[in-house]
């Protein structure tokens, strides 16, 4: 291949893969990119210092996947990470730079879910395996040959497991790797303990050490929302009726969600568009243009198709979904804030996405504080609030111009004043709930999302060896009752399947069903006591995914 300079494209990396990096948005390498990849790619060993959020991960997956032979149907590069959270964050990381290169799989392994699949996709021939230490000599004890094809392995945070308390589990990994592979070590720290590790395992190795930059943002007041993923919808919509914004950008991972959550604000009345790498750039250049001149006031975007938007209207920036790296963060809330101008950032957050929230603060330098959704009283504050805004301006000369017919329409229709003013308040609000118990009806119900005084303080991710089935049900809200069904994450249940099943067997709105929990071997679903025998019931021959759902009241006690 002949080699351009600059960015990427200056490594000479599989032509394939340097294409999925540009798709990905990225232009020009970091630091710790632009030492470690001709090292890795070279098949030295190296020892990187740096810390999460430099950009470690693409340094040590783009050379490694430059190295795989898609041919080859086995393991052959390994890369070990402290906690489920990270090993599934890298594994991730390496499908989307290997995209476009057929052939090559990635398995993440870790603990909290069944090993079957795990063992059958490196039996089957996934070259890049993502582990967590725990797991993977769980399944070293019922093959130890698993191991025997890699010849590239990465510690991504050696220091972290080592915290963890793995290190009789890395020795074990050590012995039933080949002798010849190539070793690469990532820790933000380096102890005695990790040095040792480096003495006895890596041969001659290359150092690389960055310092991070911390970035800051502080003319943009940030905030975030713990969420589940399938309400991030009702998330935003709940959030738009009460943040007081001129125009706003909302940040998705992919084209589809694009598509999906536009439409989601279109049908609510609010005047939104989609951009994303399948518009033309003649429709792209209108979108902007709309956004600009108030035709528009919300464009939701995926990173790519946001490059180089720059629109002083926008106030507001909306991470729906969480970005891959704090740089990106950095990109997207730049977007507001411009020219000395105030502007707001929230990040909807999943439960398994707070350590990247983690990450995000260490790296900006500024916390990012927790929010709850509006309450029913803010939403109807709001509601009310904008349709005197939108009413006052009429009133100063209405009674001039439209008396006489007011005088007419309560005549003709028999009725005070006050009952045709309500009636045509109704018209103009579509109806839309005005009362605090209609608006507490149709609010998300987003769980745990309390402030941090409220529950205790994580210190960090889960341990490799944490015991879903161990986690306490959260309080139940008042007129709802919690089921248990036998299915679960080891079934291939998934929330929706079970949402699905019971809104269209049971009849129910979609409202009447609170939170679904799917552990590993069961789940548990919030249904309205009121009726709830008959609704069982009516639910005892549904089958999901092929098997019986079996509802049962469940007992907490």
């Amino acid at each position: 291949m002949t080699q351009e300079t600059g960015g990427f494209a200056a490594f000479n990396l599989n032509p394939n893969i340097l294409a999925a990096v540009i798709a990905t948005g990225y232009e020009e390498p970091s630091a710790i990119q632009q030492q470690s990849i001709p090292i890795i790619m070279a098949g030295q060993d190296m020892i990187g210092q740096a810390q999460t959020g430099t950009g470690k991960t693409a340094a040590f997956a783009l050379p490694i996947l430059h190295c795989i032979d898609p041919a080859k149907r086995e393991p052959q590069a390994l890369i070990l990470a402290p906690t489920r959270e990270l090993a599934l964050q890298v594994a991730t990381a390496f499908e989307t730079y290997a995209k476009q290169m057929p052939g090559v799989t990635v398995v993440a392994v870790y603990g909290g879910a069944p090993m079957g699949p795990q063992l059958k996709a490196i039996r089957n021939g996934a070259q890049i395996v993502v582990a967590t230490p725990g797991r993977l000599c769980d399944h070293l004890r019922r093959d130890e040959k698993v191991l025997s094809t890699v010849n590239h392995l990465v510690l991504d945070e050696a220091d972290e497991m080592l915290k963890l308390g793995f290190m009789d589990d890395l020795e074990v990994i050590f012995k039933a790797l080949p002798a010849t592979r190539q070793t690469v070590l990532f820790s933000a720290t380096l102890p005695q303990s990790i040095r040792a590790i480096a003495e006895r395992h890596l041969r001659d190795p290359q150092h690389v050490k960055i310092q991070t930059k911390t970035q800051t943002v502080t003319a943009i007041e940030q905030a975030h929302l713990l969420v589940h993923a399938d309400q991030k919808t009702s998330a935003v919509l709940s959030l738009l009726e009460v943040e007081d914004f001129d125009a706003l950008i909302m940040f998705v991972r992919t084209k589809q969600a694009t598509l999906d959550l536009a439409s989601a604000l279109e049908a609510k009345g609010y005047k939104a568009a989609a951009l994303n790498g399948d518009i033309a750039q003649n429709q792209r250049e209108r979108v902007i243009d709309s956004l600009k001149d108030g035709r528009l006031d919300i464009v939701v975007a995926t990173d790519v198709a946001a490059r180089g938007l720059d629109v002083p209207r926008i106030t507001h920036v909306f991470n729906v979904d969480m970005p891959y790296d704090p740089e990106s963060y950095v990109h997207r809330i730049g977007r507001t804030g411009r020219a000395g101008r105030e502007g707001r950032a929230l990040l909807l957050v999943t439960p398994r996405e707070r350590r990247m929230l983690q990450v995000i603060e260490r790296v900006t330098g500024q916390k990012v504080a927790e929010v709850r959704l509006p309450d029913a009283q803010a939403v109807l504050d709001a509601r009310i609030k904008k349709l005197t805004n939108s009413l006052s301006p009429l009133v100063a000369d209405a009674e001039s111009t439209h008396g006489d017919l007011l005088d007419r329409l309560t005549a003709d229709i028999g009725c005070t004043p006050r009952a045709l003013a309500a009636a045509l308040l109704r018209k103009a609000t579509n109806a839309q709930a005005l009362t605090l118990a209609a608006i507490e009806k149709e609010r998300p119900l987003v769980p745990n999302n309390a402030p941090r005084g409220d529950r205790p303080e994580r210190t960090g991710d889960r341990p490799d060896r944490g015991d879903r089935e161990r986690r306490a049900p959260v309080p139940l809200a008042e007129g709802r009752a919690r089921c248990r069904t036998a299915l679960g994450a080891r079934d291939g249940i998934a929330a929706k399947n079970l949402l699905g099943a019971i809104l269209n067997e049971g009849g129910l709105a979609r409202e009447a069903i609170g939170r679904i929990q799917v552990r590993d071997s069961f789940s548990l679903v919030e249904l309205p006591e009121d009726g709830l025998e008959k609704l069982l019931t009516k639910l005892k021959d549904t089958r999901v995914a092929g098997k019986q759902l079996k509802l049962r009241r469940y007992r907490e006690d």
